[in-house]
């Protein structure tokens, strides 16, 4: 049952004219998802859902119709579903009849390419077959010791100042340096390459520029890799037996780049800002009722890297959350309403600890193919940071926080923290605790005596009834071969 019904004299007086930026799209006005109006994207989607249910009517820039679903089962239906929907924007009806100009902020989303998530049957297997089989031979113990030794140098680059802001110094720049490492470029991976995937994905006037840099990296590898074959990423995606073309090679090594970079460093940003802020999870953290990885799967629920996904188009005329679809129209694959779907969480601040059924990675043929390694980068990256600087804490007010917003996602601009400077550590080495230096007797209540001893700390006043606590030594590492710090060093060399 639909949610529009025709008049009985044959016309719809609900359905605008032809040419109208509401066409199709049903009674009500529909919302801009950009503006003063969207300002706030995670509010807008409550109304809408209030409003319409699981699938609504939604404008994008030029007042261009789309469907947002905010339903979680609708949403796994859409991507599950490629009998009727697909990925090929080229069956989109604005873009078909010219409302969709080259020039379209979005068009950079939009735009087909020749790469396995706009592709179907038989060439989707072929280009996603290359794909898979390419990160099936990535080694994860290798990878996750290339995360910790960048970590850790990461870690070395502000640990002494005692200040560092963890999305600029942090979290823009371990998934780059990963993920150069993973597809067989470690040269590449600087400030430049970082700065030039950010500036890309924010779509400024220098995206092209920046665009060309990253890509003509991609290129260099390619001509090496195809001459000279080596045991990493792209050399096995040239080697695949579907012969994918330079052409094709260049263009899956961008889409698994910039996906997995945008991706993971949102991760990253969102789960540390959670421990951050959040102090039930420092304290299950802390206490051990939750772990580093059950903390990232919670910030995939709440906070998933891409809030939407472009895009979805009918097939043909089809039905969804009750809403009528129809052939040529576009849907918004939406993670971030769809994880917080009152039907799958009545309560969106309950614990999601053990529950992996969250929208950030997608669903159905276009599923991530490297969601493990952006869990791997945010697992060890998280953990050997705190590990190293146990005593952070947000250097400015929570409300001060600011996001970077768009359609697309929502971006942490900066997170400041501060932390007692620390030595520096071996790269190559497992992170360490480093003991916190004692506090200084002025933040004690009550008088001190006059004469403490210099060579000792103060005494405590006669009018004092308890002693001043003593710091806490650190705990001593566990002994014997079977600890969990010999077992992390068996780890980190491979074993």
């Amino acid at each position: 049952m639909t949610s529009e019904t025709p008049s009985p004299t044959g016309t719809d007086p609900l359905v605008p004219p032809p040419g109208c930026p509401a066409h199709g799209l049903g009674p009500g006005t529909p919302r801009r998802l950009y503006g003063p109006d969207a300002e706030d994207l995670a509010g807008l989607y409550e109304r809408l859902r209030e409003e319409y249910g699981p699938v609504a009517p939604v404008l994008l820039h030029g007042d261009v119709p789309m469907w947002v679903v905010l339903g979680h089962a609708e949403n796994l239906q859409l991507v599950r579903s490629p009998s009727q929907y697909t990925r090929d924007s080229r069956i989109w009806s604005p873009l078909e009849d010219g409302r969709i100009k080259p020039d379209h902020p979005l068009m950079p989303h939009i735009a087909w390419q020749p790469i396995c998530s706009h592709a179907e049957g038989a060439e989707h297997e072929r280009l996603r077959d290359a794909v898979t089989a390419a990160m099936v031979t990535i080694d994860h113990r290798s990878v996750r010791r290339h995360i910790g030794r960048h970590t850790q140098a990461l870690v070395n680059g502000f640990c002494e100042c005692g200040r560092a802001d963890l999305v600029s110094q942090f979290a823009e720049h371990l998934p780059m340096a990963v993920m150069c490492e993973i597809l067989g470029m470690p040269e590449e991976y600087n400030d430049r390459m970082v700065q030039a995937a950010r500036d890309a994905l924010k779509g400024t006037e220098t995206a092209i520029q920046s665009h060309t840099y990253v890509m003509d990296a991609l290129n260099r590898l390619t001509t090496r890799r195809r001459a000279r074959p080596e045991d990493d990423f792209t050399s096995h995606l040239l080697g695949h037996p579907a012969g994918l073309t330079d052409d094709e090679v260049r263009e899956h090594l961008r889409l698994v780049l910039f996906a997995a970079y945008e991706a993971t460093a949102n991760l990253l940003a969102n789960a540390l800002r959670m421990v951050l802020t959040e102090p039930g999870f420092r304290a299950q953290l802390n206490g051990g009722q939750m772990t580093v990885p059950e903390a990232i799967e919670q910030s995939l629920w709440d906070e998933p890297p891409f809030s939407t996904v472009f895009g979805y188009y009918a097939k043909q005329d089809t039905e969804l959350g009750g809403r009528r679809i129809r052939k040529g129209d576009g849907l918004l694959f939406a993670p971030a309403p769809g994880n917080v779907d009152p039907r799958v969480r009545p309560d969106p601040s309950a614990s999601m600890q053990g529950n992996r059924s969250h929208l950030a990675f997608g669903g159905g043929p276009h599923e991530c193919p490297g969601q493990d390694i952006g869990r791997a980068i945010a697992d060890v990256g998280v953990d050997a940071l705190l590990t190293r600087l146990s005593d952070i804490q947000l250097d400015c007010a929570e409300e001060d926080l600011r996001w970077r917003s768009s359609i697309a996602s929502r971006h942490l601009v900066a997170l400041p923290v501060r932390f007692e400077p620390k030595a520096q550590q071996d790269v190559d080495l497992p992170p360490r605790a480093m003991p916190v230096p004692p506090q200084r007797s002025g933040w004690q209540v009550g008088a001190l005596s006059s004469d403490p001893d210099p060579a000792g700390p103060p005494r405590p006043a006669a009018t004092d009834p308890l002693p001043a606590p003593k710091p806490v030594p650190p705990a001593p590492e566990p002994a014997g071969p079977s600890g969990p710090w010999r077992r992390l060093l068996r780890w980190w060399h491979g074993g």
